[in-house]
Formats: structure tokens, C-alpha cells, sequence
């Protein structure tokens, strides 16, 4: 099942920053395929640079306070879920995967705490890469609240993700209603 993007909404404020400093990472991708064609080789290509790369970078919590010394960062020796996220992603592009199928979304863990994660938009549905964990799962196999994601179309612009649960809710709630008038 894909994520479903409703309206638009504001980009995270360090990913604005992000694209001021790394102008190429927030092009426009109007042309080019939205899907990977999930095969062997698309799988090993995503399990090593998930895995690499969750190695590579020591995890650090970043202080995103007023003085705007912290940003995300593109292969940094240590850094938080934003860096590890930009970074696959900036990989994943350089490895030849199309920059449409590759999105960042805003979760919110269990915990209440929010986490930036790579989308990886695949012919058997949306797939997740995570610093938390090596495993890449369906995004509906997680236990995230998902809260923005990035536009396929161009990677400045950021929509809201409508919320599956709520959405099952909701139609169960208009099918009682209208059983209820009759």
C-alpha cells in the first residue's frame, strides 16, 4: 500500500536549510519513473546502503536551537536520523535510483519523539529505511505516526500524510451513519 499525501504543508525548517546548502539535493524531478522496480538486485543495492550507512555515522544528538549551528548533513562522521536519512538518499540517487521514488517523511515514534526516515516508493509498495534498524519494512509494518512527506515531484515541497487508521475510522463511521438513516 503507498503512503497518500493530502495537502500541502510546511517543510521542516532544517530542510530548508538543507536545500540552501545543498542546492542539487532539492531539485526538481518533474521527468522520470516515481516507482523502483523492486527486484534482487534494486533489494541488495537497498539493504547495503542502509545497513553501510547506519554503520558509517556514529549516532549524536544534535541541538537545533537558535544559533543554527546544527543542519542536516550529507555523510558526516556522527549525526542523528535527519543526517542518516539525507545520506541514503544522496547515495541511493549517485547509485542511479530516481530521486522521485526516493522521499523523506517526518514520523513520530512510539515514544512521542520525531524521527526523519527514508521513503523508498517500490512496485510492491512503500518501503522504509531507517537508522533506528537495518531491517527495511513496509511503512504500514511500522509503529510510526506518519506526519509529512516529501513531494515526489519536487523535493523543496512537503505534503501532510493522511493517516490510514483515521481514514478506516472515518469510513466506518459515514457507513454506520448511513445505515443508521435509513
Amino acid at each position: 500500500m503507498p503512503i497518500v499525501a493530502s495537502s500541502p504543508t510546511l517543510a521542516p525548517f532544517q530542510h530548508v536549510r538543507f536545500c540552501l546548502h545543498y542546492p542539487a539535493e532539492c531539485k526538481s524531478e518533474a521527468r522520470g519513473l516515481d516507482r523502483v522496480d523492486m527486484n534482487a538486485g534494486i533489494s541488495d543495492l537497498l539493504k547495503r546502503v542502509n545497513h553501510n550507512i547506519n554503520a558509517a555515522i556514529n549516532p549524536k544528538v544534535k541541538n537545533y536551537g537558535s544559533d543554527l549551528r546544527d543542519g542536516w548533513t550529507i555523510a558526516p562522521e556522527s549525526g542523528d536520523c535527519n543526517d542518516y536519512a539525507v545520506t541514503k538518499r544522496h547515495d541511493l540517487i549517485e547509485s542511479g535510483l530516481p530521486a522521485k521514488a526516493l522521499r523523506l517523511s517526518v514520523v513520530e515514534t512510539a515514544s512521542g519523539t520525531g524521527h526523519l526516515v527514508l521513503v523508498v516508493a517500490t512496485t510492491t509498495g512503500d518501503i522504509v529505511m531507517d537508522n533506528l534498524t537495518d531491517a527495511i519494512r513496509p511503512w504500514n509494518s511500522t509503529s510510526y505516526r506518519w506526519l509529512k512527506i516529501q513531494s515526489s515531484t519536487d523535493a523543496r515541497f512537503w505534503y501532510e500524510i493522511k493517516d490510514p487508521a483515521i481514514e478506516a475510522n472515518a469510513s466506518q463511521l459515514h457507513r454506520k451513519i448511513r445505515l443508521a438513516n435509513r
